[in-house]
């Protein structure tokens, strides 16, 4: 074994990571949810717009920590650096935990859903044993697959993962930008834009309130553009590549996002959008289109997304235990790097294990409800960061990113977390407790290393 990893990813290969990891599964249903919140196709554009803005804030303000701090680990890294171990611990320990290893649970899950539309034996009712009210079914079997064989080909070496990623994002960006194309061009119903856009709305305290609840699905859709950053240590030239795909990767996908519900809002009343089945807004759109076939194309194109998005995540994920691990802030056998493949194998298969836990124990979706909250307030102190890292190490500050994009994200994001806190505390204090649970862990750990 040896501890270097190997600096191989191209430009391209690192916008592939960013564009591809952000790119799931909500950009196809939360629609229907934020619909329902804010009654208004209007709102709902305004909406996606903010989320956008906020995530091109919070992307931009993130390339100045990556260009001036390009080891693995990402966040975990600039936390450790900017403020103390103890808070970077929390960030790793909820990342694993949830945060990273729920989401890819989550998305996994969603594989085997859309996959059972194509193939009915894979399904939640086809279950294969039970013991008292546990039940393992066909769709639990396949997403543990799906998980194992994406860890498994991370592991085989980096060139793996990366050539899978690339072409599931190119195939994934295509397909939405057709989506967009057949929508607009096949689809559009002006009567219906017109209708949509003249639901009156007012916009006072209550309306910003509700915007700022109802937001968090179009964030969540898109928040993982800092995936790449946990796999700087094998960027080339990660000093101008690390920034530049965070640049063109999150530019492309909140165009991209913009430009869908557009094409939904043009295509659909309001009230299909509300009441489209199980909230697949976009399968809905293309069923008007085409007929009951835009249910079977709208699965295989969700399957691509789902797909290419867990490979991404596992890819990037397996790095910040492993960079933990050196740190001795998590168990030491992950730090360990395969001497042919140059991969942190343990790491992988350690964060493989915990999803397939999470995939058996059926929660999963429960507790990534709950870490939304905490995971807000981790982008908020890594934003913060980048003004504490100016004056803490000015001198080593080479690449600098405009005031505006970090102080309106921390505007923006610190409201929605206070609105959060109010409307939806079902939402905060179980997110708060699984990382303030990582505290006595903490100094447990530090005793024992």
């Amino acid at each position: 074994m040896t501890d270097d990893l190997k600096r191989t990813l191209s430009l391209p290969d690192a916008i592939s990571i960013v564009a591809g990891s952000m790119i799931g599964c909500g950009i196809f249903i939360v629609s229907s949810d934020i619909a329902r919140q804010v009654n208004s196709g209007l709102l709902l554009i305004l909406i996606w717009c903010i989320a956008g803005f906020i995530t091109l804030c919070g992307g931009l303000s993130l390339c100045e920590l990556a260009a001036n701090i390009t080891d693995e680990g990402g966040q975990y890294v600039y936390l450790k650096k900017i403020f103390n171990e103890q808070i970077a611990f929390l960030y790793g320990w909820t990342l694993f935990l949830v945060i990273q290893t729920g989401t890819i649970a989550a998305v996994c899950v969603a594989f085997a859903k859309f996959f059972g539309i194509v193939a009915p034996v894979v399904s939640t009712d086809n279950v294969l044993f039970n013991i008292g009210h546990f039940n393992f079914s066909t769709q639990q079997l396949f997403s543990i697959l799906t998980v194992i064989f994406l860890s498994y080909l991370n592991s085989r070496g980096i060139k793996y993962g990366v050539i899978t990623q690339n072409i599931f994002t190119v195939t994934k960006v295509l397909s939405l930008a057709a989506l967009v194309i057949i929508g607009l061009i096949f689809g559009f119903n002006a009567n219906i834009l017109i209708q949509n856009f003249s639901v009156p709305v007012s916009i006072d305290y209550s309306t910003i309130n509700t915007m700022a609840v109802a937001i968090v699905g179009a964030l969540f859709a898109s928040i993982t553009w800092n995936n790449i950053t946990f796999i700087a240590g094998e960027v080339k030239q990660p000093k101008k590549n690390i920034p530049r795909a965070l640049i063109y990767g999150v530019f492309l996908v909140v165009a991209l996002y913009l430009l869908i519900n557009m094409t939904y809002i043009t295509v659909l009343p309001l009230e299909a959008i509300k009441t489209a089945p199980q909230d697949i807004v976009a399968a809905r759109t293309i069923q008007e289109i085409f007929g009951t076939l835009g249910k079977d194309i709208i699965a295989v194109v969700i399957m691509i997304s789902a797909f290419g998005c867990a490979n991404g995540m596992i890819l990037t994920g397996s790095r910040v235990y492993y960079k933990m691990a050196k740190d001795r802030a998590f168990f030491r056998p992950l730090a360990a790097i395969n001497r042919k493949t140059k991969v942190p194998v343990n790491s992988l298969w350690a964060q493989c294990l915990w999803i397939c836990i999470l995939i058996l124990w059926g929660n999963y979706s429960e507790l990534l409800d709950f870490v939304i909250y905490a995971s807000l307030i981790f982008y908020i102190l890594v934003t913060a960061g980048v003004f504490v890292y100016r004056k803490k190490f000015s001198s080593n500050s080479g690449f600098k990113i405009n005031n505006f994009f970090p102080v309106t994200f921390l505007i923006l994001a610190t409201y929605i977390v206070i609105c959060l806190t109010i409307y939806k505390p079902l939402y905060t204090i179980p997110g708060l407790f699984i990382t303030i649970a990582g505290i006595p862990v903490f100094y447990v750990w530090k005793k024992l290393s």
